[in-house]
């Protein structure tokens, strides 16, 4: 891999991290507006910003051929359906939960995302786990019954956040197709219930979208470049450098969206926060030390040595 490349990657990947760390702000600028309406705008000009980028960069029969292709293998079209599902939960929850002052929570959701999709794969794809991978699942564990016991109520948020975004991952890899055409579409799919919802509220009287202000208006169409951008940022990263990179970049996010939380959205951080993120940053940092280059070389050499 060319040097330069590996830059660009790095560069990519970074940014589009960056970018989902600091989207709470966006929500926040919105936080006006119902989570539901806010979805099912982020959902429809998501996919009106996705087709318009395809027309431009001329993939528009990519995306005629991929939709006959997924009609030709209905396991592949259901588990793209399923996609669709799980995201549009994921983004409602994270929505809801930033504009109802559970940012901390939130953040902890996507810290604990990689060590759940490595249970999943435990689960159902019948992968096995190494020591450090067990040592990781049974401290990010702890650091969940830390909160549970300390609140008397189960961190719903997190939990549920970390676990529709991990099965988004499972039903993702039986489908491949190219990243912008797979965002085109999973909002496909559930555009018609966004525009639904929308006129439902227009009708109803209740509609925030040209009824509050011209800003919020931008803002609630803006919302679809707001999603795609950071996508494609993360599309150009994943081809150019190597997965352990992206994973240790992948933890830009959540931290960011911990400091927002903390420092300029005044969220209260308590001791039990405190005692359950350093389980789970000791859970990431076993995790993460486990797919370096170095680990596997000395696990590798141990295995080769004469018993």
């Amino acid at each position: 891999m060319k040097r330069s490349e590996y830059q660009v990657g790095v560069i990519s990947a970074a940014w589009s991290y960056l970018i989902w760390g600091l989207l709470p702000i966006y929500w926040k600028l919105v936080d006006v507006v119902s989570s539901e309406e806010i979805l099912a705008n982020r959902v429809v000009w998501s996919f009106v910003f996705m087709v318009m980028l395809l027309a431009i960069t001329k993939k528009i029969s990519r995306l005629k051929e991929t939709l006959q292709q997924l009609w030709a293998h209905k396991k592949q079209l259901v588990a793209l359906m399923l996609a669709s599902v799980l995201i549009s939960c994921n983004w409602f929850i994270y929505i809801w939960a930033v504009n109802s002052n559970h940012m901390i929570e939130a953040s902890l959701g996507y810290y604990i995302n990689p060590l759940v999709s490595v249970l999943l794969g435990l689960i159902i794809l019948k992968e096995k786990l190494s020591i450090p991978q067990i040592a990781s699942l049974i401290l990010a564990a702890i650091g969940v019954l830390v909160l549970t016991l300390n609140y008397g109520s189960f961190p719903w948020i997190s939990v549920t956040l970390a676990l529709s975004f991990g099965l988004y991952g499972l039903a993702k890899k039986m489908i491949k197709v190219d990243s912008a055409i797979g965002l085109t579409l999973e909002t496909m799919i559930v555009t018609p219930l966004g525009v639904i919802y929308m006129v439902y509220l227009f009708v109803q009287g209740n509609s925030s979208f040209f009824a509050i202000s011209p800003t919020i208006d931008i803002l609630l169409i803006g919302a679809g470049a707001a999603t795609a951008t950071p996508l494609l940022f993360f599309a150009i990263g994943a081809q150019k450098i190597p997965l352990s990179t992206l994973g240790f970049l992948q933890y830009i996010a959540p931290t960011i969206s911990l400091m927002l939380g903390i420092f300029v959205y005044g969220e209260h951080f308590s001791k039990s926060h405190l005692l359950a993120f350093v389980f789970i940053w000791s859970a990431l940092t076993i995790y993460s030390l486990s797919k370096t280059k170095l680990f596997v070389s000395i696990t590798k050499r141990k295995k080769d040595l004469p018993a």
